[in-house]
């Protein structure tokens, strides 16, 4: 008996269990060489273990309803794109490869120092992010970014990577100016230094430099951690310029916390 009559006398279940312990990547593979797993690729059963465990709770918070007609659609639709949650506070997605979670926490959650005197941070709304409020810079000596997110919110055994996500203007000053970050987890403190909101004029091997998203915004990486069991209490993540030479031309969107 070859390998594709041996597939092929499995029945749906069993088929259907055997992709369910793939990625989906693999499953939709799957389906390309094989008849049999063909006929069960699509199948809620199959999908449903790529979704998180409590996927049925994250889309009841949803700000939108979230229709879908299959858990595959479902999966994708979480995956092609974010939804918020909680009132428009958090975002929400899942990573395509592996469907672990995604979370992006708000501007406005974070604390950020003087953030309430229009002196310094003024709040308002750009069409281009997903949030209703971004945090607009005009002018700070002390440039201090700090957020906290509980870890059962997002998926356990797995490496996190937190990223501030910002714009810079056109009349932006002194952000060429490395900072520091830190990531503090699990009674583990990380620091990493050199860290830059725009590209460097010289380049070290110990910098850590931004990047453009293929949503416009830019990200730099603070840090990462290892989400172990998923409920170890909480992550706190910062990034500060305490330097004494004044800052402008930050629009901050928000910190996004993504599987490495």
């Amino acid at each position: 008996m070859n390998e594709a009559t041996t597939i092929s006398a499995l029945d749906a279940g069993c088929l259907s269990c055997i992709l369910s312990f793939t990625t989906p990547r693999d499953a939709c593979r799957a389906a390309t060489i094989s008849k049999g797993f063909n006929s069960v690729a699509d199948s809620d059963s199959v999908w449903e273990r790529f979704l998180p465990p409590d996927y049925r709770e994250v889309i009841a918070r949803a700000v939108s309803p979230v229709a879908f007609e299959s858990k595959k659609k479902l999966y994708h639709q979480l995956s092609d794109t974010h939804i918020l949650l909680d009132g428009g506070r958090l975002s929400f997605n899942l990573e395509k490869e592996s469907g672990k979670k995604c979370h992006m926490m708000r501007a406005r959650d974070l604390h950020i120092a003087w953030e309430n005197d229009d002196r310094y941070w003024i709040w308002g709304h750009l069409p281009e992010s997903r949030f209703e409020e971004v945090a607009m810079l005009k002018t700070v000596c002390w440039l201090d970014i700090r957020g906290v997110l509980a870890t059962s919110t997002l998926s356990p055994k797995t490496i996190y990577s937190a990223y501030l996500v910002y714009r810079i203007t056109r009349f932006s000053e002194e952000l060429s100016v490395p900072g520091k970050t830190k990531i503090m987890f699990g009674g583990v403190v990380t620091v990493t230094r050199g860290v830059y909101l725009q590209q460097p004029h010289t380049h070290a091997q110990a910098q850590v430099t931004p990047s453009t998203r293929k949503d416009g915004w830019i990200e730099v990486k603070l840090g990462e951690f290892n989400n172990n069991d998923g409920d170890e209490g909480e992550v706190r993540v910062a990034f500060t310029k305490h330097e004494t030479f004044w800052k402008t031309g930050l629009i901050l969107e928000g910190i996004e916390f993504r599987p490495k």
